[in-house]
């Protein structure tokens, strides 16, 4: 875990570079890479008064880690949150955020627009451990307030959202969680630090998978879970100690310093993704096109107003369903085939066979996951090489 402690007034690409860094003796002038589980005492005092929180220092990287406090300050920063805590994968920050907060017979309400895996951990582990849930559209805000029960104590949303790119008022949502006492935890993996930040509208928490956007380059897992003092310290930091789902220093040192470069990279997959997103928009077997910039999506007023920009990644539908999907698909010369998204490389998966195909047709077919329905995640590659390749390839389907 480290703590926010923001230089001034440092934008948003000067924390990118700077922020959290720690020198050792040497003075290097890249970020150390500390290779180590353990750390050795003066004396034997001194290992029982860290270990009393009597003074600072490392006891197990387990714990901490100088080259994942680095990370983690420089994450806290970029999110303007006081906190952040890293892990070994977006889904184990998800799994850290609720479970080390809810206890049995608690309630936890859900946007029922989210990545397969978090709605499992939702509607299938949680309720091993007696959790119960209530899921419901998270763009009604009465839907939430309505959901509200004696315990329930935290809603969980993810805006935009996996894969058909809906919103969620984030400042509404909180108002309704501050005003019942309930804590709000965003996933802020798809719109990253740079164009969203949930604890400026009222989020208590924002948890990242850093493989996508933070990573940027498809190398290593990782995720981070940024949010108040008062969350870590009553739930986090007890569960992170003691569960152990650590980051190893050396995926924290490969996001920290992709973060040097975050800022320009989401400008350009933002760029990227607004052209072909429009190009896709005048193709006549396209039934669909969904981009929280563009004009015709049903909440783009909403994203701009919480949204710096639109994203990087675009849904789409292909006329005549998973035959032409494949296809299309599979005629792609430049643009890859696969379930993950953030990276440099432009990705392009089918959200029904793949990232939701545990879901039931009916709970696809409420989100608006089609057999049509494809998920391009706009790389940094030049956008007219990815519109030329998507026409080829709309032309095959």
């Amino acid at each position: 875990m480290a703590t926010n402690k923001t230089p001034g007034k440092w934008r948003k690409r000067t924390i990118g570079v700077r922020g959290g860094t720690m020198r050792s003796p040497f003075q290097e002038t890249s970020e150390a890479l500390f290779i180590t589980s353990g750390y050795a005492y003066e004396n034997s005092e001194e290992a029982e008064a860290r270990f009393k929180g009597e003074i600072p220092g490392y006891q197990y990287s387990r714990y901490a880690n100088p080259t994942v406090t680095m990370f983690e300050e420089r994450m806290a920063m970029l999110e303007g949150a006081p906190l952040a805590q890293a892990t070994a994968t977006g889904m184990a920050a998800v799994s850290a955020a609720l479970l080390s907060a809810l206890n049995a017979g608690d309630h936890i309400v859900a946007a029922k627009a989210m990545f397969g895996s978090c709605l499992n951990v939702v509607t299938d582990i949680l309720p091993r451990f007696g959790v119960s849930h209530t899921l419901v559209d998270g763009g009604d805000v009465s839907a939430w307030q309505a959901a509200i029960k004696p315990n329930t104590r935290m809603f969980f949303l993810e805006t935009p959202s996996n894969p058909t790119l809906s919103i969620v008022d984030l400042r509404a949502v909180a108002k309704v969680a501050g005003d019942a006492g309930i804590t709000l935890v965003v996933d802020n993996a798809f719109a990253s630090p740079i164009l969203q930040r949930p604890l400026e509208f009222g989020a208590h928490v924002s948890v990242h998978s850093s493989t996508k956007y933070i990573d940027g380059q498809g190398r290593a897992l990782g995720g981070v879970v940024c949010c108040t003092e008062e969350f870590y310290k009553k739930y986090l930091q007890t569960w992170i100690r003691n569960t152990g789902p650590s980051i190893s220093p050396f995926t924290a040192w490969l996001h920290l310093k992709s973060l040097e470069t975050l800022d320009m990279r989401m400008r350009q997959h933002c760029e990227n993704a607004a052209k072909v997103a429009d190009f896709l928009a005048g193709q006549r077997k396209v039934t669909r096109v969904l981009y929280p910039f563009r004009a015709d999506h049903p909440q783009h007023n909403l994203a701009r107003a919480q949204m710096e920009a639109g994203g990087g990644i675009v849904a789409f539908e292909i006329e005549g369903g998973k035959k032409a999907a494949y296809k299309l698909s599979n005629a792609l010369g430049i643009i890859d085939i696969s379930n993950n998204l953030g990276d440099a490389k432009s990705i392009i998966t089918h959200p029904e066979t793949t990232t939701h195909s545990k879901l039931t047709p009916e709970a696809r077919a409420e989100l608006g996951v089609t057999s049509g329905l494809l998920r391009l995640s706009v790389g940094l590659e030049d956008a007219d090489d990815l519109c030329e390749d998507l026409e080829q390839a709309i032309k095959a389907a």
